[in-house]
């Protein structure tokens, strides 16, 4: 299929043709889902902790002692059920990461791709560069191509005066090609691809 490429300029520079094994298929909610979970998973922190009754500072001596009193049988106030105790079954320090076949990673991409452009959410730039790093003048392009809410991809480097002047934007996302992924994809309503970007999305799912 062909798309039509714009200058950040929103001018026409021509038409590109797109590969239908990246670009052209029905996008399978399930795969884009799993895709999602796993990322949010492995970007957890998994820093929470609660102290154990080994843990908790408290004396470790026996209550009262066993019989006579008519009371329970106790031994360490440290026990979960006392003020000031461990917590029992507590979350502990760990990862939330799980696997993701290599295969089903990258065909979660590819539908992501797929979605933006049956829902006409994908641009195609012909070349990201800026004259100068001014956030005005890129916001004044942006505008002229509609864009408020966008994920921005450029080659294997991105132009410096681009990529500074987009950093103060709200809302507007630059990625290297290496960093596409499905998660800021999804997150932005926009997908600005390069020329360069798009090269490299097809040498790689060659």
């Amino acid at each position: 299929m062909e798309l039509n490429v714009k200058t950040l300029e929103g001018k026409d520079a021509g038409k590109l043709s797109l590969s239908d094994e990246i670009f052209g298929l029905d996008p399978r909610e399930d795969l884009i889902s799993r895709m999602i979970r796993y990322q949010l998973a492995k970007k957890r922190q998994g820093t929470h902790k609660t102290k154990g009754r080994s843990e908790v500072s408290r004396t470790g001596s026996k209550m009262y002692k066993q019989k006579g009193t008519g009371r329970a049988r106790h031994h360490s106030a440290r026990a979960p059920q006392f003020r000031g105790g461990g917590k029992a079954h507590g979350p502990v320090v760990r990862s939330h990461a799980h696997d993701l076949p290599k295969k089903v990673r990258a065909l979660a991409l590819r539908h992501a791709l797929s979605a933006k452009l049956k829902s006409d959410d994908l641009i195609i730039i012909d070349n990201l560069v800026a004259a100068e790093a001014k956030t005005k003048a890129l916001v004044g392009s942006f505008a002229s191509l509609g864009l408020t809410n966008a994920l921005v991809i450029g080659g294997a480097e991105i132009d410096s005066n681009f990529k500074l002047a987009a950093s103060n934007i709200p809302n507007i996302d630059v990625l290297p090609v290496q960093g596409i992924n499905v998660y800021d994809i999804l997150r932005r309503g926009k997908l600005v691809l390069s020329k360069a970007a798009v090269e490299a999305l097809e040498e790689r799912f060659k």
